[in-house]
Order: structure tokens, then sequence, then C-alpha cells
């Protein structure tokens, strides 16, 4: 069914409300998942909601907290998440950077000890905004296979990055596997079955059927080049916030477990170059006026298709499935 994200971000940031989140963490936590939503991301969204609840109940998650930071450079940091939500540590390491990359240049976060903190184009697009380029990365769960391999041993490591451009930032925003496990979960919410590339199951086999594919592993993309990508932000990751190995992190997909996985956020000041942003709009430009190869679509830009998704899903609503929305009226009604 289609609702409107208004009423979702509403109903999303009372049942924050219920389990004591303060007012202002409830409301940047709500506006992560409806953002997600909007974009056509269900797989950060509002289905992350409920299982976000039980830890706050089961004190996993602490409704107050916006991480603890040691200085440790001229321009680092290491934070202490203090199992605060994920969008609250994050922004508040991006705001503790962004006072000091004017004058360095340069800024570094590494952060543990903190929830899951959603879908990462939300944060580098922040940055961009503020005329910063933004890098961020995290880890999780081992839920994908070596490259030549069957068994589940890193992350979906995902990597953002935000530049901005003088018009529309560019915003990458991908995960170093085929795809996330969150989307998995989707098509298993909502009965689908996955393509046959995506996953493998216990036994190593491809599969289609997404439980299955829950209790297997899911491929890099790419191949050796996304695996790669991805072990090589499993060890930055780990090197620099001292977070645990995939195969040992949990947090992230139960109510549980402490999470354990780490995160990273790099700040940069365009300033510290000699570029200017007005080109790299004008580039992004010629790339999207270049020859298609289908010409009944036009080349896109990353970031393009979901700020069309999101105009259409504001004007429209947001097609939630119907189990999800009442289970998260149940949530703000307490």
């Amino acid at each position: 069914m289609l609702v409107s994200a208004d009423y979702l971000r509403a109903i999303a940031e009372k049942a924050l409300l219920a389990q004591k989140v303060e007012p202002a963490n409830a409301r940047l936590q709500a506006d992560l998942l409806i953002e997600a939503e909007l974009r056509g991301l269900p797989s950060h969204g509002l289905q992350r909601l409920p299982r976000l609840v039980a830890r706050l109940r089961a004190g996993l998650a602490d409704p107050a907290a916006d991480g603890k930071a040691r200085r440790t450079g001229a321009g680092a940091f290491t934070i202490d998440g203090e199992r605060g939500l994920g969008p609250v540590v994050m922004m508040r390491a991006m705001e503790r950077l962004a006072a000091v990359t004017p004058e360095q240049g340069i800024a570094l976060a590494s952060i543990r000890n903190a929830n899951h903190i959603g879908m990462l184009a939300y944060y580098v697009e922040a940055a961009a905004r503020r005329g910063l380029i933004g890098i961020v990365m995290t880890t999780s769960e081992a839920l994908v296979h070596p490259y030549g391999g069957t068994e589940a041993m890193l992350g979906t490591n995902p990597i953002a990055i935000g530049i901005p451009t003088g018009a529309e930032p560019f915003i990458l925003d991908i995960a170093t596997s085929r795809v996330s496990m969150g989307k998995i979960h989707h098509h298993a919410l909502t009965g689908a079955p996955i393509p046959d590339d995506w996953a493998v199951d216990a036994d190593g086999r491809r599969t289609t059927d997404p439980e299955a594919a829950r209790t297997g592993a899911i491929a890099p993309f790419g191949d050796a080049k996304g695996y790669g990508l991805g072990l090589a932000v499993e060890l930055l990751v780990a090197s620099l916030a001292g977070s645990a190995f995939a195969p040992e992190v949990g947090g992230t997909l139960d109510a549980t477990r402490q999470a354990n996985k780490g995160d990273i956020i790099i700040l940069i000041d365009p300033a510290v170059g000699e570029g200017h942003p007005s080109g790299l709009a004008a580039y992004l430009n010629r790339l999207r006026a270049s020859r298609p190869a289908d010409p009944s679509r036009s080349v896109a830009i990353p970031g393009d298709g979901m700020r069309a998704r999101r105009m259409r899903a504001l004007a429209e609503g947001i097609d939630l499935p119907d189990p999800l929305h009442q289970e998260i009226r149940a949530l703000s009604e307490g």
C-alpha cells in the first residue's frame, strides 16, 4: 500500500519515543529510515525498525548516547559509540570532524560500539551539502563468501562517497557484496524469489530462495574485484576502529548481541586542492549528454536514480507491505 512519508516518519518517531529515545535522536533515526524508503532502499528502511526497538528494549542500544570521542591527532578521533543509535553517533562524529576540517583540510573518525548506521548515502550527502567531500565505510557480520569460496567470511562492507559539485552532489553508495543482506530479507518479507547469482545456500549451491540465502552466503560484486575491495574495507576499518572481523561480528541483524562492527568517516575540505565545483557539475552533465547504448534511456550519474525515486515517492507515497505497516503502527502505540 502507498503511505505518505510524513505519516510514516511520525509513527516511526513515535515508536522510538515510546522506548525513551531522546526526541532529537528519534527524529534523526526515523528520518534516516524514511529517506531509505523514499530512495527505493527498503532493505535499510522501516523493516529495520522492529529489530531496533527490540534492541532498545534489550538494552543493546542506548537511547541517549551520542558517542565518547578521543582526539588522537590533529584531525583524527576515535569514538566509543557507547551502544548509541548508529545515525546519532555518526552524525555527532561528522559535527566533530566538520569543526576541525577547515583548519586541518582532512579529518577522520573511527567508530566502534555503535549500532547499525543504515544507508551510507545519508551521511555523505549531508557532508557534501556542507561543502565537504565525505567518505563513509562500515562492516557487518560475515555474510559474503570470498571469491572462489562458498563460506560467509566477509561483511557486505559498503562504502559511500559524496562530492560537492556546485549543483546536486555526486553520491555513490555501494555494498561490496552483490546485494545487501537487507535486500534479501526484504525479498523474504515479500515472498519474492531472488536472482540465482545473488547468493548460495548453506551447502554452497546457487539459490533463488531468500530464506535459504539467509543461512548461506552472498556473492561479492564483480567477483574478484568486489572481493578485493570488500576485504580492503574489512582490514581498513578493523585496523583503525579496533572492531571485530566479520566472523566474530554481531548486532546488526539480531536483537541478542552487542554491535561490534566498525565505522569510518572521513571529511575533506576541497579548498585544500585547486579544483572548482562548477567544473565537476559541467563534467557530470557532459556524461549525461553522452551517447547512450539504449536510445530510450539517457546516461545517468550515480545518485540520479535515487533522487528521481525520492521525488516520485514524495508525490505518490511509499509502497510499504501491509504487515510491516501494521507492525510499526503497533510499536508506535506502545
